[in-house]
């Protein structure tokens, strides 16, 4: 999926939605334990349900990788039933790979050419090398962690040189040379506020990844004002206020509910900032 089927997909929707399938086997509903693959149970009926109001999903590996092989299966069945049931989702993975070049290969032979995943997350510390496998993939797409929600973001992320450039401004200036805002996107984290005015100065067209709405406390009305561009920009992630809103038998059509609210927010912005026009 290229950067303008993404854009028009996010205009057909009305929404900008991305949801996180951080689904954890302690977590989900306790009836579902009962199924062959509960992850993949669980999964099912949260895409069935809520594939309306989204336009992207975002299963983190760590979550599976934690129940073992039972559970890398479970990712692949969810990744396989996205693609053969609704086409149209920009599917991420969300593995936060990064290390030297040939071990770097193998991880993008894995997602792009064995699970065919549109995007992957990646940690840009060990530099070019570590990224420019991912990049050889036409219309596969490099997510770059830049500026993060977590609070140990301040431990690197915010560091200033002599200059008075921030290392997540350093991430942003060099990546460009790397590949174009057609292949590229950057994670920022929606509890960095005004900041991304800051990244808009240097990744004005790019879209950004933006986890941290919902649980982690981000504020969407924040990340529309200081981070939306012509094109929205934005893939507005939640996860755990989506997912595990309810651990009933009634889960997903909470979920469901839930993922409404939020797309019908995104309406509003899109709205307000000329992105779509919706007849009264």
């Amino acid at each position: 999926m290229n950067k303008q089927q993404l854009f028009e997909n996010i205009r057909k929707k009305q929404s900008f939605l991305c949801i996180g399938l951080d689904t954890d086997i302690q977590k989900i509903p306790k009836h579902l334990l009962n199924d062959e693959d509960p992850l993949f149970a669980f999964n099912k009926a949260i895409i069935d349900k809520t594939a309306d109001y989204c336009v992207a999903y975002k299963p983190n590996l760590a979550f599976y990788e934690s129940t073992g092989v039972k559970g890398l299966l479970s990712f692949e069945k969810t990744v396989n039933y996205i693609k053969e049931n609704y086409p149209d989702q920009f599917i991420i993975a969300d593995a936060k790979r990064g290390d030297i070049g040939n071990t770097s290969e193998m991880y993008a032979r894995s997602f792009f050419d064995h699970l065919k995943v549109n995007a992957v997350t990646v940690a840009p510390y060990m530099g070019e090398d570590s990224v420019k496998p991912f990049l050889i993939y036409p219309e596969s797409w490099v997510i770059l962690l830049a500026l993060t929600s977590n609070k140990g973001s301040q431990d690197f992320q915010m560091r200033e040189f002599a200059s008075g450039e921030r290392l997540f401004e350093t991430v942003l200036k060099k990546s460009q040379a790397w590949a174009t805002d057609e292949q590229m996107m950057y994670v920022v984290g929606a509890t960095q506020g005004e900041l991304f005015r800051d990244v808009r100065k240097y990744a004005p067209g790019h879209f950004l990844l933006v986890p941290g709405v919902g649980a982690q406390g981000g504020s969407l009305e924040e990340v529309v004002r200081f981070g939306m561009n012509k094109q929205c920009g934005l893939l507005v992630n939640s996860s755990r206020a989506i997912i595990y809103a309810d651990n009933s038998t009634h889960f997903a059509d909470t979920a469901r509910h839930e993922a409404y609210v939020l797309q019908q927010e995104m309406k509003g912005y899109l709205q307000d900032n000329g992105i779509i026009h919706v007849k009264s």
